[in-house]
């Protein structure tokens, strides 16, 4: 089991020792002294844990990890495993340099369909953090970010396609780099989530890309891209 505390903004509160505190309650009163956990992107609460628990802290894919520098940090903070961050899939250059930085676990996220280098990124999670966080929480009435994002891609597809997810067939080329990847689409139901892990178990998927991309749904009416007509065109990228 994994404790998901990868809020990427506490507003200040983590480093209050009330925040100690409620971080510190959380985590005895899960029990998970065996468990691992999702770690919060910054880095005391990395090190906080690993210091004072039993546990393998997973550094979050919102620590955007994408250099070997990070990677070290992080390691030396007392991480068990990262996630890497997903804007640098398909930067194998990249990848193989944070392999060989570290020695921990590292984990790719392979069906995120955000764009990529979105510069809404850091704002986006920001906003989820309070709004879904604390109180007192924002009255807002719409998700600027979301609904950009989503005419962005409606206006130009291509930003689909240039997304950094990783299709099933080309899990091969990470062997050397990892064999742990995450499957993003929390919020969907159970049959989705059943038709990803399938797909990318068995490293192929006969069908529409975009039923297993994490994106909206609006994307996913308007778009049927054959997956297995992109075949070999990673290898062929340079």
């Amino acid at each position: 089991m994994e404790l998901v505390l990868n809020s990427s903004c506490m507003g200040g509160r983590q480093l209050t020792p009330e925040g100690y505190r409620i971080n510190n309650w959380y985590i005895r009163k899960t029990g998970g002294y065996r468990d691992r956990f999702n770690c919060r992107c910054r880095p005391i609460s990395c090190g906080d844990i690993s210091n004072n628990f039993d546990v393998d802290v997973v550094v979050s894919v919102l620590a955007f990890v994408d250099s070997p520098q990070k990677a070290e940090f992080f390691q030396d903070l007392g991480a068990s495993s990262i996630v890497i961050d997903s804007n640098v899939n398909r930067h194998f250059d990249v990848l193989h340099a944070i392999r060989d930085s570290v020695d921990c676990e590292l984990k790719l996220l392979i069906n995120e369909g955000c764009l990529y280098r979105c510069p809404f990124r850091y704002a986006h999670f920001n906003f989820f953090s309070h709004a879904f966080g604390p109180e007192p929480r924002p009255n807002v009435l719409d998700d600027y970010y979301y609904l950009k994002c989503l005419e962005l891609r409606i206006e130009k597809p291509e930003l689909i396609i240039k997304s950094p997810w990783i299709r099933p067939e080309d899990i091969k080329l990470y062997k050397d780099i990892t064999d742990v990847y995450k499957i993003g689409g929390r919020t969907h139901f159970a049959d989705w989530i059943i038709n990803c892990v399938n797909a990318y178990y068995g490293e192929s998927y006969e069908g529409n890309l975009m039923d297993i991309l994490d994106c909206p749904k609006d994307l996913k009416d308007l778009f049927y891209i054959p997956n297995k007509s992109l075949d070999g065109i990673l290898e062929n990228s340079g």
